[in-house]
Order: C-alpha cells, then structure tokens, then sequence
C-alpha cells in the first residue's frame, strides 16, 4: 500500500490507466475534462497534452473495458470531447450517473486501486502544476481483499442495486429498474 499526494496522483493512476489490459473503473463526484501528458515526438519537443478521453479511445480501440460512475452531469467540454470520439459515443466508454455518488476510486486491470480525495478532474489528478492542483491524498494498492470489496460495491451500484429503496429517484436522471 502506498500513501500518495500531489503529482503522485498523477504518476501512480494516470500512468497506470494509460497502460491498461483489461478494464478501467471510475467512481467520482465531479467528471471534468482531464489533460494528460501525451507522447513526445522527440527528445527536444515539449510535452504535448492530451484529452484522457483520448486515451480511453485508443484503449477501447484495444478492447479494455471503460467505466466511469459519476454524480453530477459532465463539464462541458468533457461532452464535447466525448461526442467527437465516436469508439467512446458508442459504447466504448460507459457512464452512469448516480446523484449519491462521492466515492473517488480508480480500478484497472481488477489488479490496482486508487482510494482517495480526489476527483476525475485536472486539479485533482491532471497534470495540472504545483500551483494549481488540489491538495489531494490517497492509497495505491492491489490488495485483494480491498480490491474484491471496493469493486463489488462499485459494480453493486453500477447496478442499481441501491436505486429502488432510493429517496432520490425523483432527481435521478437514469434511475435502475431491477424487476
């Protein structure tokens, strides 16, 4: 288990998420765009920023699984970058939106988690600068027993099971019917 805070944010999931196998699971009040260092195209050039979306499309372009749970309607300029990615418009990135979500957790590959305060969002985890970031703290892990916990009430919810004893149905843009 690893303590991190500030860019270590940024170098423990991002880094981790660029490189999935197999699936990426999000839980975050707010969903933002979020910038990320891309490649270099030499050594001299500066570091060139991306969309994270465009990551999610060159990995669901590979097949890995992309799920983002979030309670609040996306920023703006994430739709617009999410409907210009048409792997993602199309299913390649899922989004289901719970107003009861405050949870901020990053799962990839069932193999790392990330537990912690910070949002899906560039002051939270981008490659925001020092000056500019959230103050943030979390845990890396691939503890199992952690891992099989936070992912089985994530897909719990992910699922709607919560949804029919809910007292927010009524604002709730998609609420799950399980009958």
């Amino acid at each position: 288990m690893q303590l991190v805070s500030g860019r270590g944010h940024y170098q423990s999931v991002i880094s981790r998420v660029q490189q999935a196998k197999t699936s990426v699971w999000v839980a975050t009040a707010n969903l933002k765009e979020l910038m990320v260092e891309g490649r270099r195209r030499s050594a001299r050039s500066r570091t060139r920023y991306q969309s994270i979306l465009e990551v999610f499309a060159e990995l669901a372009e590979r097949g890995v699984e992309l799920r983002i749970l979030h309670a609040t309607r996306p920023s703006g300029p994430f739709r617009e970058r999410f409907d210009s990615l048409p792997v993602l418009v199309e299913g390649g990135l899922q989004l289901r939106e719970c107003p009861r979500v405050h949870l901020k957790a990053v799962i990839v590959d069932g193999a790392m988690l990330y537990l912690g305060s910070a949002n899906w969002t560039g002051a939270g985890l981008g490659a925001k600068g020092e000056g500019r970031r959230n103050f943030e703290v979390g845990i890396v892990t691939g503890d199992e027993d952690l891992l099989d916990q936070i992912q089985a009430l994530y897909d719990a919810i992910w699922r709607g099971e919560p949804c029919a004893g809910c007292r927010l149905r009524d604002v709730c843009p998609a609420p799950l019917d399980l009958g």
